[in-house]
């Protein structure tokens, strides 16, 4: 999303919820999202302006956006926004046996053969990467996340944004694995997703890097870097100049300096707008913090190199809460004294130290994620670890209703 204008530090987030277009009965992925935006504007399109959430249109035609139309300094006052906007897509679906479905990845989706392209707006930056990357694969075309982009105004805030970002994006699967299961099996990762993610762009790594960013502080730095080595590695592919180097910039959070935002991606979708709104205000306020040396200066917090803070993170992946973490300076950064802590007890020391400022709602569902487990450990829990086709579509079915609903999967 675009912000208009330069808000201060954290002042506003954007948010973007993506959810895949099913059929209701066998829940096999519809790409129908194109006639759903003609049907709503009358014409064909890529976005569709609804008040204060508007739709957007993602690179395959099975996925819609829903987003924040301006960026806002309240996020819960948005759950009843984006679960009106569900309930009604969901009306315009339903005529054609279709609903939408939540969660980081369609559990037995085969991309090769379902992947459909976006043929609208962008339709030939998505046509070069698919030239590129081959698209019907998933960490493409098989992937649902959560975006928030928060604000900076200057290099001052943006090098604290940037700082706090990077550390605190290691332990973000912990709360948002959502992705358990793909091709019909357990996948071996609680966050299937983002175990694809980190290899989808490897045939040009210059665009994704280690996924945890550079420590880069200004703008200037952070062009020389990271847009610069994006470009020349493009110029092989992109003949035309299509691709932007923002577009092209696909590491777990990235910098838009043309918006004045840092852009999050490692989020999962989760299974309705109440458990994304929570991990978005609780994920946002212990930013905050971070950048206001609530737990350890942002000096300090600039040190850690991407490649100690990718092995947490891929643990994280792998095992969400579960993860343990031996690394002491790791832990001291949020405050913590001691040889080693699971990712659970991190995030509950730091939900008890930001409560009072999160709403009841953040606070309810957040209390049920440390104390269940993420989405995808759920999830397991009730399908097994060998659910056959009949299973899965019960039991995300059932997560389907969740989002309708907007209730918490339990």
């Amino acid at each position: 999303m675009t912000l208009k204008k330069k808000y201060r530090l954290s002042e506003v987030t954007g948010i973007e919820l993506q959810y895949m277009v099913v059929d209701k009965s066998t829940l096999q992925v519809r790409p129908i999202v194109g006639l759903l935006f003609a049907e709503l504007a009358g014409r064909p399109v890529s976005d569709v302006q609804r008040g204060d959430v508007d739709l957007s249109n993602v690179i395959v035609s099975h996925v819609v956006e829903l987003k924040t139309a301006k960026p806002t300094r309240n996020i819960a006052r948005f759950r009843k926004k984006f679960h009106a906007e569900v309930k009604a897509i969901n009306v315009l679906l339903d005529k054609h046996g279709c609903m939408l479905l939540p969660t980081g990845m369609h559990p037995f989706m085969e991309p090769s053969t379902e992947s459909v392209l976006w043929p609208h707006d962008h339709a030939d930056e998505y046509a070069l990467y698919n030239s590129i990357f081959d698209c019907r694969q998933h960490g493409w075309s098989n992937v649902q996340c959560m975006h928030l982009n928060l604000s900076f105004a200057n290099d001052d805030e943006f090098a604290k944004l940037h700082a706090a970002v990077r550390v605190l994006l290691p332990i973000l699967p912990a709360l948002s694995a959502a992705s358990p299961i793909l091709e019909g099996r357990t996948g071996g990762s609680l966050d299937m997703r983002m175990e694809h993610y980190l290899k989808h762009q490897r045939k040009v790594p210059e665009l994704m890097g280690q996924l945890i960013p550079e420590a880069l502080f200004d703008q200037e730095d952070y062009y020389r870097e990271v847009f610069a080595p994006i470009a020349k590695a493009l110029a092989r592919y992109d003949k035309q100049g299509i691709l932007d180097h923002h577009f092209a910039n696909t590491r777990g959070a990235v910098a838009r300096f043309d918006r004045g935002s840092i852009e999050i991606r490692v989020i999962d979708e989760q299974e309705c707008p109440g458990a994304d709104l929570a991990i978005a205000e609780l994920v946002t306020t212990v930013l905050k913090g971070l950048c206001n040396g609530k737990w350890m200066s942002s000096y300090i917090q600039r040190a850690w190199h991407e490649s100690d803070l990718l092995a947490i993170f891929k643990d994280a992946v792998a095992k969400a809460g579960r993860a343990s973490i031996s690394n002491v300076e790791y832990l001291r950064t949020f405050g913590i004294e001691g040889e080693k802590s699971s990712i659970n007890s991190i995030w509950r020391k730091l939900f008890e130290d930001v409560r009072n400022e999160l709403s009841p709602s953040c606070q309810e569902h957040v209390t049920l994620l440390l104390d269940r487990g993420c989405l995808a450990s759920r999830i397991v829990a009730r399908t097994g670890k060998q659910p056959d086709r009949s299973k899965l579509v019960e039991v995300y079915g059932e997560l389907a209703e969740c989002l309708a609903n907007d209730k918490a999967f339990v």
